[in-house]
């Protein structure tokens, strides 16, 4: 582990979704180091049963705090639905989901107390999302609605394709009869189809993209922790995977906007 490493932020996802957080990290806090562990080997979670998410989440876990991390951000709804508890138990540092920050993004967001939650099948019936909801606002009514085929059409790059199109229509179509002002975006692939999304459901309805949400929560923990890089030089990026480096680096560019150079293998569990 390169030394100028040690103490970064660490992200870590099923696969590549999480990279949506990565990039809003990098925007908001462009001088932190960030290590990033994608389960490409194991992806998808979404259709996993809990135990074996709470499994494969606890050997991330374990891999990233080796690595001396300061922060332990969840980029993964469906393991932040299911696994953030034993996360948080077993981590001697700040744990972070993304569910808590879209969440609260949602609360505050919503004018007529109707929010709208898609996301994976794992994410939906967990209901993670409206019982965090609930416990800020109870009078809130949250809509859920699981989207399978998302992650599988954005890792294939077809963000604005017909296909793409008539099958957000379709998931969309029972949400938007509840006529909610609130739309969560319950996974971090989905903000790369925000444009295709917002076109569909229209401008009067607010769309909460958690990885935006994430990186200002990560921003306020970091400063009120003390726990921010006083350094003011350019910044480390790692990222790790579990199988396919080649397919990871070439979607990392185009989620990221930028080169990433070498992409690490670790298998797990070591």
């Amino acid at each position: 582990m390169d030394l100028k490493l040690i103490h970064s932020i660490g992200v870590f996802d099923s696969g590549i979704g999480g990279l949506t957080v990565v990039r809003s990290l990098m925007e908001r806090l462009p001088f932190e180091n960030i290590i990033y562990f994608g389960d490409t080997a194991r992806v998808p979670y979404g259709v996993k049963s809990v135990e074996t998410i709470t499994q494969y989440a606890t050997e991330i876990t374990d891999y990233l705090l080796k690595q001396r991390v300061k922060l332990l951000i969840i980029a993964c709804n469906t393991i932040a639905s299911v696994a953030y508890e034993p996360i948080q138990e077993r981590s001697p540092v700040p744990v972070l989901g993304v569910i808590e920050a879209g969440a609260l993004c949602a609360v505050e967001a919503t004018k007529t107390k109707q929010v709208a939650v898609i996301g994976t099948p794992t994410t939906i019936n967990s209901n993670a999302y409206a019982r965090t909801i609930h416990q800020n606002d109870p009078s809130i009514r949250v809509f859920s609605q699981a989207c399978p085929l998302f992650v599988p059409l954005v890792e294939e790059g077809w963000l604005d394709h017909p296909v793409t199109r008539l099958t957000a229509q379709e998931y969309l179509k029972p949400i938007l009869a509840e006529h909610v002002d609130t739309l969560v975006l319950g996974c971090t692939h989905y903000p790369l189809l925000k444009p295709l999304i917002q076109d569909i459901v229209g401008k009067s309805i607010h769309l909460v993209d958690s990885a935006e949400a994430m990186a200002e929560i990560t921003a306020k923990l970091l400063q009120k922790r003390g726990l921010a890089n006083p350094l003011r030089i350019p910044p480390e990026y790692h990222f790790c995977v579990s199988d396919v480096p080649f397919r990871f680096q070439t979607i990392a560019e185009r989620f990221l906007g930028r080169s990433i150079g070498h992409v690490e293998v670790v298998k797990l569990p070591l």
